[in-house]
């Protein structure tokens, strides 16, 4: 959700590594009871058949090292994380489609959805969307024109979205335009699977109200023009419009008192905010107007912010938490199919859960970076340091046997029919199984040779293209801070790396500050001189629901940091857009297990711990966080 979603999601973009899973309700699917169970088991906190009390403040902890930072819908890629988006502004504004509920689904969810389901026209060139008619908090309508208004921010600000896509949205769309007062309809360039467009094309659009259509402080609701615009003026009004939302988002201390946020459609208002590193730091109340179902129960939610998990754990231990996560240091040990404890470290008074993600786990490599680039486009060299990853030695030893490996780009876990043969090879770890000594294979037979202890390039014809002689396999990883699990895998990577000789010198950068390294890069740049960023992976939560791998792998997508660029590639992504074929979806999926465009990390996920007084606390695939569902007991 980054993870990602943006996903995020997302994700969206990029998480934080192993603490992308560390979020209670904002991590994944679950399992609820402290027995052994399924890894694709879900529920929540157990239903409580206890009676309702109503109110109450939930105490939720944030992942350790992880803190909020971006309110507006219309994320830069800097700001794009799961955090932000399902776990904060899903809260207060709702996008035009929600995907996944309470539980383990990973489907849209229209009855929380903004619009009915699209229809699409029979040659699948013309999408039809129609708005419930539901409120914004300040009784304006959440209407065509809210639509129209993300989409004009779109067609001036693309590079500015961190779920932009070259040649997809807004690019695919012949025009648009709300033709009444709650209907929008789509004309496309060409014909599309409505499987992909509305999991990975519809879910990028969040309505925005009139209030945020302003390009000054105190101007009046629509007064930027922005809703209105048109190319006529080359998207000038959107541009200032954008300016200014951007300087308003940017200010984070005035986030609970700016009245431009405090303007919601979701079912949740925020009434306090920090960016403390420590401590309580944001605070929802209930949105007496929400127009959905079901109405918060709670009076309140607070998160908790933790600068590392130890931390976080002696407050769930404390009772200062009621939801939070146990690390895997202080679990004890399973294996084969069990997934939780036999006995819980926190007693009766709390409920635990597996959290596992929609998503996939990953460190970039920089195939702009002018030092090592040409050395990570040869697909030998991007074999050797896949093998020299060793997924179930770090899943044991680090996660306790909590986990499982990423293989590929589609999530294995939940299964799911997307999930290509080869990427189940080898127990799970894909095409590409840990070895020292073949790796150590693959690079003496392509020409390099141990020098000192690092691998040195001595004939050139055979390294490759672009690769000189001299070259070291000397690398920098800039990794993620304040989670233990991963500290101790960096430190085992650097380990098993040495023995085939590439050098990896560890560089720690808290999360929020290595995000920001995140954007694509040319080898001219500056910024292209990282080689090495390793804080996370995806979860397929937004802006892509369906895993096609359009945010991340296509040429010149806003979310490939790495600047990865593959023709077959491309060609493959394309044909999951216009094809609901399974077939075409798996060529595509074996193609990307084959290539390694991301070097794949072992995806942990979380045993999560809920007080026993508050019921329904579910953990979605998706990091759908929907805590209206959740109250306390008598």
């Amino acid at each position: 959700m980054f993870r990602n979603r943006r996903r995020t999601r997302a994700a969206r973009v990029a998480a934080a590594g192993a603490a992308a899973l560390l979020a209670v309700g904002i991590a994944a699917c679950s399992s609820s009871s402290s027995s052994a169970g399924s890894p694709t088991s879900s529920s929540a906190s157990a239903s409580s058949t206890a009676a309702v009390a109503a109110g109450g403040t939930a105490r939720v902890a944030l992942p350790s090292g992880v803190t909020l930072n971006w309110i507006w819908p219309y994320v830069p890629l800097t700001n794009a994380n799961e955090y932000n988006a399902e776990g904060f502004e899903m809260l207060m504004y709702r996008p035009l489609y929600m995907f996944g509920n309470n539980g383990p689904s990973v489907a849209v969810n229209y009855p929380l959805s903004l619009a009915d389901a699209p229809t699409y026209s029979a040659d699948g060139k013309t999408v039809t969307i129609t708005m419930k008619g539901w409120k914004w908090s300040n009784g304006e309508t959440v209407d065509a024109s809210d639509v129209i208004f993300w989409l004009n921010m779109m067609k001036a600000e693309p590079a500015n979205y961190y779920g932009y896509v070259p040649g997809l949205l807004p690019d695919n769309l012949a025009s648009y335009s709300a033709t009444d007062a709650n209907t929008v309809v789509l004309h496309l360039k060409s014909a599309v699977s409505s499987i992909w467009f509305t999991y990975n094309q519809l879910a990028e659009i969040t309505p925005m109200p009139a209030a945020w259509d302003v390009s000054a402080a105190g101007g009046a609701a629509g007064s930027g023009g922005c809703a209105t615009d048109t190319a006529a003026d080359k998207w000038a009004k959107c541009t200032a419009v954008f300016n200014y939302m951007t300087a308003q988002a940017k200010n984070a201390k005035t986030y609970a008192t700016n009245p431009i946020w405090g303007v919601v459609d979701g079912p949740w208002k925020l009434s306090s905010f920090s960016t403390a590193a420590s401590g309580p730091v944001t605070s929802f109340a209930p949105n007496t107007a929400y127009s959905g179902s079901p109405k918060p129960t709670l009076a309140g939610m607070t998160y908790y912010a933790y600068t590392d998990d130890t931390t976080e754990y002696t407050a769930m231990k404390t009772g200062q938490l009621d939801v939070g996560y146990i690390p895997p240091a202080d679990l004890a040990p399973v294996s084969g199919s069990q997934v939780l404890p036999s006995t819980d470290p926190l007693g009766s008074g709390f409920t635990l859960g597996t959290a596992y993600s929609f998503g996939i786990q990953y460190f970039y490599i920089n195939f702009n970076n002018p030092t090592l680039g040409p050395a990570f486009k040869q697909l030998y060299v991007r074999q050797a340091i896949q093998e020299l990853i060793d997924q179930e030695g770090m899943i044991k030893s680090v996660n306790r046997g909590y986990g499982y490996p990423t293989s590929g780009g589609v999530p294995t876990q939940p299964a799911s029919q997307w999930v290509p043969s080869v990427q189940n090879q080898n127990g799970g770890q894909g095409p590409y199984a840990f070895s020292v000594a073949n790796a150590t294979a693959l690079l003496t037979s392509h020409g390099w040779k141990n020098v000192g202890g690092v691998m040195t390039c001595e004939t050139a014809s055979l390294c490759g293209a672009g690769v000189t002689a001299g070259t070291k396999l000397a690398m920098t990883m800039d990794y993620a801070t304040g989670v233990t699990a991963f500290t101790q895998e960096v430190a085992i990577i650097k380990s098993d790396m040495a023995s085939a000789g590439i050098s990896m010198n560890l560089v720690p950068q808290s999360f929020n500050t290595i995000i920001g390294e995140t954007a694509p890069c040319k080898p001219s740049q500056a910024a292209c001189k990282w080689q090495i960023l390793n804080f996370g992976g995806w979860n397929f939560n937004g802006p892509g629901f369906e895993p096609t791998g359009e945010p991340l792998f296509e040429t010149g997508a806003s979310s490939n940091a790495g600047s990865y660029s593959d023709a077959t590639m491309d060609k493959l992504i394309d044909e999951t857009h216009t094809s609901p074929s399974l077939a075409v979806f798996q060529q595509y999926a074996t193609y990307l297990a084959d290539q390694l465009p991301f070097i794949w990390m072992p995806n942990a996920y979380t045993v999560t711990a809920t007080t026993s007084k508050l019921a329904n606390v579910a953990n979605n695939p998706l990091a759908t966080l929907l805590p209206e569902y959740w109250n306390f007991t008598k």
